[in-house]
């Protein structure tokens, strides 16, 4: 292949993992705030999220223009094969992200008309751990981290853990007070939309795991016990 076909190339890969790194840090900052704007009860940045989620959807439509046009003319294969099947579906995971996170944004404005709960605070615990772990997932895949992308992916346990606490504590709390049953509700699907957001990022780190060394994780993703899961009607609905 030309020196200059080779050039071309490798800038277009690059331009590919560029892209990446920006959808990345719109979903990491989407994911935080969602969760200020949960605990602050704060309605102003609630909607600045749901308004700047149409910018994480463009990416991702960008990051798939740029991936089908690679595979149509240049025909990767190998390991540029992979990083453009990689940013492909990498990109498809933080779009979801962003989804959850505006989910997060518009429970927030119901919940602001309701008084505060104070079991907020744990959600702002599990949500600092799924923003964590998703910061950590990027760079792994920035830097082809292996070992990161590993780490993150043995601790989705922790998000479960956390998951399964408030699910309890939410119950308890509706239980003792049925004033509470509506906000409660909310903050529970609050709580789910985080427990997927990290298993996104568990998604995110089987990526980089194939990325780097061409081989799909074998091992079964680690699961907390006794996940209660209930569906999210809002996920169907877009709400």
């Amino acid at each position: 292949m030309p020196e200059h076909t080779v050039k071309a190339f490798s800038e277009e890969l690059d331009a590919l993992a560029n892209e990446i790194a920006r959808m990345g840090g719109l979903a990491e900052q989407a994911v935080i705030d969602s969760i200020a704007a949960v605990v602050r009860r704060d309605t102003r940045l609630a909607n600045e999220i749901i308004e700047r989620d149409a910018q994480i959807d463009r990416e991702q439509r960008e990051v798939e223009r740029r991936a089908i046009k690679l595979m149509a003319l240049r025909h990767p294969f190998a390991a540029d094969l992979r990083q453009v099947l990689t940013a492909w579906r990498i990109s498809g995971d933080l779009e979801r992200i962003g989804d959850l996170a505006k989910n997060i944004a518009k429970r927030t404005l119901v919940l602001n008309q309701s008084d505060p709960i104070q079991i907020t605070k744990g959600i702002e615990r599990m949500g600092k751990i799924a923003a964590f772990q998703l910061k950590t997932v990027l760079d792994s895949y920035a830097r082809g981290d292996v070992q990161a992308a590993l780490s993150v992916w043995m601790h989705d346990e922790d998000i479960d853990a956390h998951y399964n606490s408030l699910f309890r504590e939410l119950l308890t709390y509706m239980m003792e007070d049925p004033r509470t049953i509506s906000p409660c509700a909310h903050l529970l699907f609050v709580a789910k939309n985080i427990e997927r957001i990290g298993d996104h990022c568990t998604n995110i780190a089987e990526m980089v795991h194939y990325l780097v060394t061409g081989e799909e994780m074998s091992a079964e993703r680690p699961r907390a016990k006794d996940d209660p899961t209930p569906v999210d009607p809002s996920s169907a609905a877009g709400v």
